[in-house]
């Protein structure tokens, strides 16, 4: 096949582009340029898509004998990616901007364009597994469960899916930094990106408030309603934050409080002890299937609400786009604009990815 090879300039894209061409196909390598003013180096794990990381894929390209492009995709990733992320915070919703990423910029941008130039297929450095079972294709999980990124991809559609190539689904991270000094990748021992890419100090707070300016509101004991302290926006508090809230006096009980729930039309910030944190019922919506198999009625299953953690046996029902989630045992900082994805447990496979939405409620 012809296929392009999404390289970051790291080491996972890197060897699943070697192991592309190893395979046989005829590969081109490609490197997002999605900042408009990037960054000259990298800060250790912080930051990606910087001069850096465009010169460490050239190398890797050229050690793997391919062709190599530089597409600017700023403006999009700007508009799909940041300008939603911020206006998801404004409205006191958590992002996960990687799953934003892979839907609209990898697998939609970049896949519309590799598909537009004849290319079969994106390959990617992605920890995931991808199966043909009867006919039809399944996501799973990798067997580096503690790299598995299948969480982030569980938003994309059949269509993306069957464009798509993982070829380190079946690898463990040690496995690939061992392949890549083998083959002469100098990219072999680079520390892998770490927090959000387009804020690369990690501030996300003062990031949010460079963009979306100061909207002050209270901060509200949930309990008893007494008004605790005041914030200069509910974008900078996350369901389930501990720190930085401001408040000196204990909960209640004596522990520290937590933020509980985020109202953006009245700037209220509702805090109380960890106990107000537990979540039996989520409800989503935007519900995606990535084998194409709807839920036939109520379904066990296991669900995941962050890319690392927050993982619950559950029982789901669709309804069209909607998903709702009773859950086994609660889970903690469950928050509205998370995603949450439905696995089927599978021993030694990986687990099936069934679907994934977005949360839109809890209770």
């Amino acid at each position: 096949m012809r296929v392009l090879a999404a390289m970051s300039g790291g080491v996972d894209s890197a060897v699943a582009a070697a192991r592309a061409v190893d395979a046989g196909h005829d590969v081109v390598g490609v490197h997002l340029a999605l900042s408009a003013k990037p960054g000259t180096l990298r800060t250790g794990s912080r930051g990606c898509c910087t001069i850096e990381d465009s010169h460490d894929a050239r190398r890797a390209a050229d050690i793997l004998g391919i062709p190599f492009y530089i597409w600017d995709f700023a403006e999009r990733f700007t508009e799909e990616v940041v300008e939603t992320f911020v206006g998801e915070y404004a409205a006191g919703r958590t992002p996960n901007p990687c799953v934003t990423c892979n839907e609209k910029i990898k697998f939609e941008a970049l896949l519309e364009k590799a598909m537009a130039l004849g290319f079969d297929a994106v390959a990617t450095g992605h920890y995931a597994r991808l199966a043909t079972v009867d006919g039809e294709l399944e996501l799973r999980r990798s067997a580096d469960e503690g790299k598995d990124q299948s969480y982030v991809l569980a938003s994309l559609t059949p269509e993306q899916l069957s464009h798509a190539m993982f070829p380190l689904g079946d690898s463990w991270k040690s496995d690939v930094r061992a392949e890549a000094e083998q083959r002469g990748l100098s990219v072999a021992h680079k520390p892998d990106s770490h927090d959000i890419c387009f804020i690369p100090d990690g501030d996300t707070k003062q990031f949010l408030e460079n963009r979306l300016g100061q909207r002050p509101g209270q901060l509200v004991d949930a309990e008893t309603g007494a008004v605790l302290g005041q914030h200069t926006g509910v974008h900078g508090f996350t369901v389930g934050q501990r720190k930085g809230l401001g408040i000196d006096a204990p909960a209640t009980d004596g522990r520290p409080r937590y933020v509980l729930s985020l109202e953006p039309v009245s700037g209220t910030v509702k805090v109380g002890s960890s106990t107000g944190l537990g979540v039996d019922v989520i409800e989503a919506d935007r519900a995606i299937w990535p084998g194409g198999r709807v839920l036939d009625g109520p379904t066990e299953c296991v669900v995941q609400v962050r890319a690392h953690g927050g993982i619950a046996e559950a029982v789901a029902e669709a309804n069209g786009e909607h998903v709702s989630v009773q859950l086994r045992e609660p889970l903690r900082g469950v928050a509205p604009g998370q995603v949450v994805v439905l696995y089927r447990p599978d021993a030694g496979a990986g687990d099936l990815v069934l679907g994934s939405a977005k949360i839109s409620s809890t209770r």
